[in-house]
Formats: C-alpha cells, sequence, structure tokens
C-alpha cells in the first residue's frame, strides 16, 4: 500500500492555505463588524464644533469686560487697567485660599480670560463687585479678587483659567 502526499504547491501544503486564507477572512470580517462600534465613541460634530470658540477683542476696551460662550459655559474676557494688573501683582503675597500668581493665570497681563462660574455652587459671579473689586458671587457671598482668585467666602477655588491662545493681536481661541 501506498500512502499519498496531501496536494502541494511549491512546497506548501495546500490546506495550509486554506487555514490562512480563512483565518484572514475572519480577522477582517471581525474588524469591520467591530468598528462601527469602535466608530461611535469619537465626538459628534456637535461636541467639536462646541470644543473651541474664537473670539474677537479688538473692540473691548480698557477697563471693560465681555462674555463669551466655550462649552456651553460663560467666559469672561477682561481688558484689565494698569491699576487692576498691579492690583493683582501685589495680591500675589497675600494669603491666598488657593494660592496663584497673577502671571501663571494669564498670557498677556492686560488680558484675563477665565470661566465664569463660581467654584463653590456653580453660580455666575457679578463683575467688579465685592471686597476686591474683582468679581462677587451674590449667592453665597465669594469673592473674587482682579484675577479671578478667591480671597473670601465659601468656594474653595480660583475662577478657573481655561486653555487658550491669541491667534493674533485681536483675536483669541479659546479651547
Amino acid at each position: 500500500m501506498t500512502t499519498t502526499n496531501p496536494i502541494e504547491e511549491d512546497g506548501v501544503p495546500r490546506r495550509d492555505f486554506l487555514y490562512i486564507a480563512a483565518g484572514g477572512v475572519g480577522a477582517v470580517g471581525t474588524v469591520m463588524a467591530i468598528w462601527p462600534f469602535v466608530d461611535q465613541m469619537n465626538p459628534s460634530a456637535d461636541v467639536l464644533a462646541l470644543s473651541t470658540t474664537e473670539v474677537n477683542i479688538d473692540a473691548i476696551e480698557v477697563g471693560s469686560e465681555i462674555t463669551a460662550v466655550w462649552q456651553g459655559k460663560p467666559v469672561f474676557i477682561r481688558h484689565r487697567t494698569a491699576d487692576e494688573i498691579a492690583a493683582a501683582e501685589k495680591d500675589d503675597t497675600a494669603e491666598l485660599k488657593d494660592p496663584q500668581a497673577d502671571a501663571d493665570r494669564v498670557i498677556k497681563p492686560e488680558w484675563l480670560i477665565m470661566v465664569g462660574v463660581c467654584t463653590h455652587l456653580g453660580c455666575v459671579p457679578l463683575k467688579e463687585a465685592g471686597d476686591y473689586d474683582g468679581w462677587f458671587c451674590p449667592c453665597h457671598g465669594s469673592h473674587y479678587d482682579t484675577s479671578g482668585r478667591i480671597r473670601k467666602g465659601p468656594a474653595p477655588l480660583n475662577l478657573p483659567v481655561p486653555p487658550y491662545e491669541f491667534l493674533s493681536e485681536t483675536v483669541v481661541k479659546i479651547g
């Protein structure tokens, strides 16, 4: 009795080729079946649209402020006066609940950009109010200075500074 060898092509058994081809097709099919589930975890177009905001700051006069919206939150953009900058820098040495130097909160000293949500319970503070001529949250009495740092009241942290950059002298991109 003679034994026959499986059919071979170029020294590779045909059955091995079938196993490899079936495994490859199965792997591609699995990836194609899983991809929609992975892709749905990416942020949607409306979320990406909210991720950044560009604001023209050319019309903001020295000593005034505007409120922009970024990710559904108010963002205060204040064009500070020389007196406000000096007061904020002087207060760097004051006893602060959440110590942070004014220089660490701004890119350009004349522009203060911060999220306008009180860190106590999420109220929106009033500008140019309170004991430190910064912002005052009337809901629970938190006082912020001219750099947005908490000075008095129940709020535990400074008003947060969002990520931002100056695209030009007149346009700032928040986010």
